[in-house]
């Protein structure tokens, strides 16, 4: 298959305060410290690699008191310029709700909706042009899945995740062609339920092992041809290639003691042209 980037609009935010004082995850360990120059690299590397693949990268400024902010998708989910704002499930990061909410208001995105009710942004929504697929049960509210449809006017898709280590959807599941409502998933993550909805949904599916899910491979990016992902999930890389995409391994590992990879430090700014 011929596979074809299309560039991108992200928003991401410096590790510059990142550290690890408190656990709201299973990968999260105050005993374990981070070397944050080598964060820094790790991030800048990142951020550097989207732009030279052609993609347009805007920054959000770090604040000392919100560690977590490095994990900017967690923030907002944008679709057709439209911004669905977060309410964070923990006081230790509910802060970053209106940090994300007043960049887009100071960036000329006129339609922003402050949530009723939990959702952790893309960490728990992921586009595809035919649905917005929607996590729940570690952090984002089922309450959320409705706000979203109602406010994106798209179909959500429910599903239930069951291992605490994939806490949010963004950790067990990747789009990789959204026009083409392709993915790549880990099933174990998701209740029985939700993996029978997500086999008839998506039969062509990429489906990750156990090993490639425990590096946060699924935590990934794609543009449609790139797919930036954890360097040690290397079990996806010969498949991905099977498929047309190019998988680019990168390093994040100091970010991993948060609980996120290349997904959790990047949040999609689609606009009106997005997925058709």
């Amino acid at each position: 298959m011929t596979r074809a980037a299309t560039p991108r609009h992200y928003l991401m935010c410096a590790p510059a305060h990142f550290q690890v004082t408190y656990s709201i995850n299973p990968w999260m360990d105050p005993t374990k410290p981070v070397d944050l120059p080598l964060a820094q690299t790790q991030w800048e590397d990142l951020r550097d690699r989207y732009r030279a693949l052609g993609h347009t990268v805007d920054l959000l400024e770090p604040r000392p008191d919100l560690p977590d902010m490095v994990f900017a998708a967690n923030g907002a989910t944008v679709i057709d310029g439209r911004v669905l704002g977060a309410r964070f499930a923990y006081q230790e990061r509910f802060e970053e709700a209106a940090a994300h909410r007043d960049w887009f208001l100071g960036h000329g995105f006129t339609e922003v909706h402050e949530p009723d009710h939990v959702n952790e942004g893309e960490g728990d929504f992921a586009v595809t042009a035919s649905f917005v697929l929607a996590g729940r049960g570690f952090r984002s509210s089922p309450l959320s899945h409705a706000e979203a449809q109602e406010f994106f006017g798209r179909p959500v898709i429910g599903l239930d995740l069951v291992d605490p280590r994939y806490y949010h959807l963004d950790t067990a599941l990747c789009v990789l062609d959204e026009a083409a409502d392709e993915v790549m998933y880990y099933p174990p993550a998701f209740s029985p339920g939700s993996r029978a909805v997500l086999a008839r949904l998506f039969p062509d599916a990429l489906i990750a092992g156990d090993a490639d899910a425990a590096a946060l491979g699924l935590n990934a990016v794609s543009d449609g041809l790139h797919v930036l992902l954890p360097q040690a999930a290397t079990g996806l890389f010969d498949p991905l290639r099977a498929r047309g995409f190019e998988p680019v391994p990168m390093d994040l590992s100091e970010l991993l003691k948060g609980g996120g990879s290349v997904k959790c430090c990047t949040q999609e700014l689609r606009g009106p042209e997005a997925n058709g």
